[in-house]
């Protein structure tokens, strides 16, 4: 009978055995943060606030690595292949977790199958940008030169299949406009270019070229989102100036490679999820154009996968075809 006692005490506190041990799983060292693009960058910039906030609670300081190139595709190939123990995670975005999926023809990794969500962080709103002395102040100004100069207008994007590249290319099928996308590495090198008239336009994350903006080296034209960005109350959005249908913006988060184990998982996710709904957490990303908007794993996957179908169909639409 007392066996039989002490079997049904463990089976009724097997359950709070088990949440307990996710509660106390700690990393070992420290935990590797990769992003996959140049630092400097504002994915770079948010990863570093986000790693900073979670070393103390976590225990063990949250590193945070630079692997740039092959349209975020390097770092984000090597974050699959690592081992799953939970001491590597990287902060990708629609690019490296979405449309390299359907824009790259080998990317050498899965973006679904091969990561486990952490938490998603928000999204990186889209302004139109271009260089100071092109001689256009408004959105329908630039589509009058751009159909003018078919293809002589050269626009920036942080590479093949990233949110820059593929809304630029809803905004050219809405507007029956062509350019020629100068594909960069990272934004800080794209924007250096915008800044010193080496390209003419760029529809750019919004962190990415604020600084800029505000300085006054480059103008913005247009907003691309359903109202008016409070960093940039004056700057119009591009419904307000007659286009339809050509809104994007870039969704953000954090993932683990797939198989880590699920105690780490809990407990990297929740360490996560509490930083980005710190006040002061989100102050310091609000003010770099970011929105900020958590979603957990359950949340954050359908989310996902319908985030992917919805840009597969509009490359599909405007014929964009993968590349190396």
């Amino acid at each position: 009978m007392l066996k039989r006692r002490h079997l049904a005490a463990f089976i009724v506190a097997a359950p709070f055995v088990k949440s307990a041990f996710a509660q106390t799983w700690t990393p070992s060292g420290p935990v590797k943060m990769v992003v996959a693009y140049p630092a400097g960058g504002p994915t770079d910039v948010i990863a570093r606030i986000v790693a900073a906030d979670i070393s103390g609670p976590l225990g063990q300081q949250v590193v945070v690595e630079n692997v740039s190139g092959g349209a975020g595709a390097i770092g984000t190939r090597a974050v699959a292949k690592a081992k799953p123990d939970g001491q590597t995670i990287t902060f990708g975005n629609n690019q490296t977790h979405g449309n390299n999926m359907f824009m790259l023809k080998e990317p050498g990794y899965d973006a679904v199958k091969d990561f486990a969500p952490l938490a998603g962080a928000g999204a990186f709103e889209h302004v139109f940008v271009v260089r100071n002395d092109l001689p256009v102040k408004n959105i329908q100004e630039l589509i009058a030169l751009a159909k003018s100069k078919p293809g002589e207008l050269n626009y920036g994007s942080t590479g093949i299949g990233s949110g820059s590249h593929l809304s630029t290319e809803l905004f050219m099928a809405r507007t029956g406009i062509k350019m020629t996308q100068v594909p960069y590495r990272g934004a800080p090198p794209l924007v250096q270019d915008l800044v010193g008239g080496r390209i003419d336009i760029s529809n750019s994350t919004l962190p990415s070229v604020l600084a800029q903006i505000k300085a006054g080296t480059i103008r913005a034209i247009a907003i691309g989102s359903p109202k008016r960005n409070p960093q940039l109350p004056d700057v119009p959005t591009l419904e307000e100036q007659g286009v339809t249908g050509a809104n994007a913006s870039s969704w953000a988060a954090f993932f683990a490679p797939a198989g880590t184990p699920q105690p780490a998982l809990d407990r990297l996710s929740g360490e996560i999820m509490k930083s980005l709904k710190k006040p002061e957490v989100v102050e310091k990303i609000d003010k770099l154009g970011f929105t900020v908007e958590p979603r957990d794993p359950a949340q954050f996957k359908p989310y996902q996968e319908r985030e992917i179908a919805t840009w597969v169909k509009i490359a599909k639409d405007a014929g964009i075809e993968p590349g190396e």
